[in-house]
């Protein structure tokens, strides 16, 4: 029996079986509204500033080299600051632009947070209460006006957002395959095991992993990396080594997603 095959779901059994038996990239909410199967995935990382941006960027910019419509959501992004009078972040942007379908901020991202903090601490500090309702009906915007997308999570898995409410419960919600990117630095088996852990033990599927270098002085890179691949229970998507310029196109060069579920046939 495989991590991504338990036996029984810690802590969230009901929650998890429920997410389990929707389609691939339809939450809850949105499956009973009939809305159809297509692609989408989860991204969530190690730890922060582990490189989600790049490699959710990175993905979007395969997924439009496929001929698609494909949209970038970061549903929470904390550390905004306000340019021609419109709060920006730089994560969001990034998704925003290797994407190729442009919705409202307010859509892609319904909660942009100025302080650089935990999002709990953020959201406090201006009087807002991050809540899943607003956040999936913007991914039901984002469904109508795309074929594909990729929603980034904030920080590691487990984040809070409020006193009820937290990063993986919101992965719970979409109910989506997730995509792992794993920090390559000392701590990153630890890390990575444990994240897979708590993504299965949700019912969530966790689809492959990306070993993103974020120390370039680590040393026994190889030796770690084929180590994640002996435990981790899902499949090796790319290695991506330390980049001059973190783009989405080169970094796109490093991975390979074809086997994903609901991964799009190129169109003509």
């Amino acid at each position: 029996m495989s991590l991504n095959e338990p036996e029984q779901s810690v802590g969230t059994a009901e929650v998890a079986t429920t997410a389990s038996a929707l389609p691939l990239a339809v939450p809850a909410p949105l499956a009973a509204e009939g809305v159809p199967t297509r692609f989408a995935c989860f991204v969530t990382g190690t730890d922060t500033e582990i490189g989600k941006t790049l490699i959710s960027s990175a993905i979007l910019h395969k997924l439009v080299r496929q001929g698609v419509r494909a949209c970038g959501m970061k549903p929470i992004a904390a550390g905004a600051e306000e340019r021609d009078g419109e709060l920006h972040n730089d994560d969001s942007a990034m998704l925003r632009a290797a994407g190729n379908v442009q919705l409202p901020q307010s859509i892609t991202t319904p909660y942009m947070l100025r302080e650089p903090c935990a999002p709990h601490i953020a959201a406090a500090l201006e009087g807002v209460t991050i809540e899943p309702v607003p956040i999936l009906t913007a991914y039901a915007e984002i469904l109508g006006a795309s074929d594909a997308t990729v929603v980034e999570g904030v920080g590691g898995f487990c984040v809070p957002f409020s006193e009820d409410f937290d990063s993986a419960d919101l992965a719970v919600q979409f109910g989506l395959p997730v995509v792992l990117v794993v920090g390559m630095r000392l701590g990153c088996i630890n890390h990575a095991l444990l994240t897979a852990e708590a993504i299965v033990a949700r019912g969530l599927v966790l689809a492959g992993w990306v070993a993103n270098q974020v120390d370039p002085d680590m040393r026994f890179t190889d030796e770690n990396v084929a180590e994640l691949e002996r435990r981790l229970p899902a499949p090796l998507l790319g290695r991506v080594p330390r980049l001059n310029e973190p783009t989405a196109a080169v970094a796109a060069t490093h991975i390979e997603l074809a086997n994903l579920p609901g991964w799009p046939a190129k169109r003509a």
